[in-house]
């Protein structure tokens, strides 16, 4: 180890066997990122009224198609390592590899919860809202894969903290010498997201003690962060964030349109979607947020249907028929034809 930086796992550390299986490090990485925004999407969500699990059930269709965009983002952004003589054509599906852009991931899984929600009778904006920031809380889990897997750094550098890359990684830049150390882009990035999700929830945290103040003085609350403004804030942190990692970063595979890598023009454009979605969603709903759910899909209330059930059982036998009778009674009493009813 080179004094005054940080060392870079052993390729051993990389995947590890548990019987006929190999189970590679950086895939633990991606899927403990999906459990944790998986677990902190479904507590917003049911704190903003929606059924238990819920978040569960989109996931089931937005993880797959995710991993699907991602690695077709990937893989059309370095075509030189995928095509040509020689090429194992099975390199495009070898996720576990890496190479799982990230804009592809919310490309593809930004369809499979529109699919989700479609089928769930959840509002889309909603569940985007509520995965804002557990999304960054994934990002910043997975980029630990890319640690081990030593592939997402950049220039060189002399800072005490500069990450060591060994020589014979597949991403150490040729003809550079030996002992090199670079910015530990990982690192950079989950710090950005970390610090992205302490913000989101900051803004949110005071929007809505505005919004309680204002009802308490007999005002009428906003929208807050709800109808996508949320999902729209955590693009242009992320777009912000990332356009100054790629700036720095060294991956001589990624195609540069005009010079300037694929990723560097998605996270402008992902920057410009976010103050779209602000801008369009303030004027088209500035109203709060009633419900999750798209009108006419709530779920029924099982619980209330249950106790309600549950109360019926419980009355005593001839209890309907006597009720009737104070029924009967009560209507004789306030008769027309009753002198004092009359009066």
């Amino acid at each position: 180890m080179l004094p005054a930086s940080i060392p870079s796992p052993d390729p051993v550390w990389s995947q590890f066997s548990l019987g006929p299986l190999t189970i590679h490090t950086y895939a633990l990485c991606l899927l403990a990122g999906i459990v944790a925004a998986a677990w902190i999407t479904d507590r917003r969500l049911r704190a903003r009224g929606a059924a238990p699990g819920i978040a569960i059930d989109i996931a089931m269709w937005a993880v797959p198609i995710g991993i699907v965009g991602a690695r077709i983002y990937h893989v059309l952004t370095h075509l030189g390592d995928f095509t040509g003589p020689g090429v194992d054509p099975w390199a495009w599906v070898r996720i576990w590899e890496g190479g799982n852009a990230l804009f592809g991931s919310l490309l593809g899984g930004a369809l499979g919860v529109w699919i989700g929600c479609r089928m769930s009778g959840l509002r889309f904006w909603s569940f985007a809202d509520a995965l804002a920031p557990g999304l960054l809380v994934a990002q910043a889990i997975g980029r630990l894969g890319n640690y081990v897997n030593q592939e997402l750094f950049g220039l060189p550098t002399t800072l005490p903290w500069g990450l060591e890359i060994r020589s014979d990684a597949p991403m150490f830049p040729a003809g550079t010498p030996e002992g090199t150390l670079f910015h530990p882009l990982f690192l950079y990035e989950m710090i950005w997201n970390l610090i992205g999700v302490a913000v989101l929830l900051l803004i949110e945290r005071r929007v809505v003690r505005r919004n309680d103040a204002l009802l308490a003085d007999g005002g009428t609350p906003g929208a807050g962060l709800r109808w996508g403004r949320m999902f729209g804030l955590y693009l242009i942190w992320y777009g912000l964030g990332r356009s100054w990692l790629e700036s720095i970063r060294i991956d001589p595979t990624s195609d540069a349109p005009l010079g300037i890598p694929a990723n560097i023009w998605t996270s402008g454009i992902a920057i410009l979607l976010g103050i779209g979605i602000l801008v369009v969603q303030g004027r088209r709903h500035p109203e709060p947020e009633l419900s999750v759910y798209v009108p006419g899909r709530e779920p029924e209330d099982e619980d209330a249907e249950a106790g309600d059930a549950g109360a019926e059982a419980k009355k005593p036998a001839g209890s309907e028929k006597a009720g009737d009778a104070d029924g009967a009674d009560a209507d004789a009493d306030a008769s027309p034809v009753d002198p004092a009813g009359s009066r």
